[in-house]
């Protein structure tokens, strides 16, 4: 089955960024568009809005002359809802309120002919409730598009229960038609991305209220370090606290108050406090003119070790030891293999991210996972107040040799990066176990939706069949409340043989 023919014409309700943005993505593909809003006027505003962005494309010679001209030409401003009558898609970018569009929707289904999609931008309703109120849920599917939609490429096509296998490959073709990347998935709330996203903003978040460092630190650790392009804080500052705290709250309560999916109370307060993020002048920066901008903790320049002993295998972080020896300092190797870690000169260890504490051991430094140590510019560093201070400051010059900065946080049980990585990748299993999506839609919209460094299946490879499930299981020891126990889903994946389930993930 294909998508839409360019001949039938496409209608967007609701004309706020979001409608405004899909319509642009429609028309510029060649559809008649048709605005639609209950505000009188708001239509014809879109549209002018929508004209001004054509004409910016042109400028940019992102579109010729003559495509802005004819594109303009097939935009309308629709008055009543019955203009709507001969429209073959009908996409929805209404308030989020569940009552509206199922009145919406309502209205629609009497206008539109049978063979019409009706399809809904939400980004935190049930798609299964929405149709719940229609005659003919067969024909109703999810089409939500990310901000700026003709920005960005992902668009996740969400079958509700009732969803007609040929109405979702409709959607999904007329989508890649629209020079979009679509990927399917199963109604679950926040859908593909925001269910699996959230241990990024949920595990920064608690890494601060256990005050094992400031935002400013956590957000150059997972830039850094973890190769993320934004910070928790600072993305969730871009994207308004209040947004980010009610999709959070939204796909919890969905979850029936799943531990996993817990709110932060810090990012609560935020909320309460009306610190929103940069469109209110604060959030958890200051952005007001003359603030001072916050700096991550970078430690002080410490002498490297002369050399370190390796016992075991780094695992992920093995390719540590060409970077020490081309820094010049002599790597040793310990005939008896006792574990996976180094040894300092001083006599302490220094081990990577495992979801224990440093305080448990006689004088252990953890340091944090990197996407990439040969490219990584910072690293975190984790001590107790029992750990020499000798051994930090040759665990913080051996980085510092290696050409890091080196923050030092608290004794943080997977640090920041680890426990991260380590939680989206047992949500991407279980989200697979669970008939969400595949694992190659979850790697693209992982990669596109929220642009991470690597989808969780690309992580879960690189890292090895048994590490996030190892970390999340020594995390579940030390915080029994259920967030972070391993997924039955991980931990299937974690025992089961290469050859039964093949080595690829």
């Amino acid at each position: 089955m294909t998508g839409l023919d360019l001949s039938s014409p496409v209608a967007v309700v609701g004309t706020g960024t979001m409608g405004q943005g899909i319509a642009q993505v429609a028309l510029v593909a060649g559809h008649a568009v048709l605005l639609y809003d209950a505000a009188p006027g708001r239509a014809r505003e879109a549209a002018d809005a929508i004209g001004a962005r054509l004409d910016r494309l042109v400028e940019k010679d992102r579109l010729t002359a003559a495509d802005r001209d004819a594109a303009r030409s097939r935009l309308v401003a629709a008055e009543q809802l019955t203009d709507l009558a001969d429209c073959t898609l009908v996409v929805e970018a209404v308030l989020e309120r569940l009552d509206v569009k199922q009145q919406l929707f309502r209205e629609l289904e009497d206008i539109v002919g049978e063979d019409s999609l009706l399809a809904t931008n939400t980004s935190s309703l049930s798609v299964t409730a929405i149709a719940g109120a229609l005659r003919h849920p067969g024909r109703f599917v999810g089409l939500h598009f990310f901000n700026p939609a003709p920005l960005l490429p992902l668009v996740e096509v969400v079958s509700g229960f009732a969803t007609d296998v040929s109405s979702a490959t409709r959607a999904y073709e007329t989508a890649r038609a629209w020079g979009k990347t679509p990927v399917a998935c199963a109604d679950t709330p926040g859908f593909i991305v925001n269910r699996i996203a959230r241990p990024f903003y949920a595990e920064a978040f608690a890494v601060h209220e256990a005050q094992g460092a400031e935002p400013a630190t956590i957000d150059a650790v997972l830039r850094e370090c973890g190769g993320f392009k934004m910070g928790a804080f600072e993305l969730t500052d871009l994207i308004g606290q209040d947004v980010n705290e009610s999709v959070t709250h939204s796909v919890w309560q969905a979850f029936f108050q799943d531990v996993r999916f817990t709110p932060s109370l810090a990012q609560q307060r935020l909320v309460e406090s009306g610190r929103l993020g940069r469109k209110s002048g604060r959030g958890w920066y200051d952005y007001t003119d003359g603030a001072e901008r916050d700096e991550p903790h970078t430690a002080e320049r410490a002498q490297a070790p002369a050399y370190v002993v390796v016992e075991g295998d780094l695992g992920p972080a093995s390719e540590l030891l060409a970077l020490i020896r081309e820094a010049g300092i002599q790597v040793r190797e310990d005939e008896e293999d006792h574990g996976t870690r180094l040894v300092l000169p001083s006599g302490g260890q220094l081990a990577l991210a495992d979801g224990q504490t440093s305080v448990e051991f006689r004088d252990v430094v953890y340091f944090d996972l990197a996407l990439d140590y040969r490219k990584a510019t910072r690293i975190a560093l984790s001590a107790s107040q029992d750990t020499s201070q000798q051994t930090l400051a040759e665990a913080t010059g051996l980085f510092q040799a290696l050409g890091k900065d080196v923050s030092v946080i608290g004794d943080v049980p997977g640090m920041i990066v680890a426990r991260t990585v380590a939680r989206i990748v047992d949500l991407a299993h279980d989200a697979v176990a669970k008939g969400v999506a595949t694992k190659e839609d979850i790697d693209t919209a992982m990669r596109l939706g929220v642009n991470y460094p690597l989808g969780p299946f690309e992580w879960s490879r690189r890292l090895g069949r048994n590490w996030a499930y190892a970390l999340l299981d020594d995390l579940h020891l030390r915080d029994p409340s259920g967030r972070y126990a391993p997924s039955l889903a991980l931990y299937r994946h974690a025992y089961a043989s290469d050859k039964r389930e093949g080595s690829t993930s």
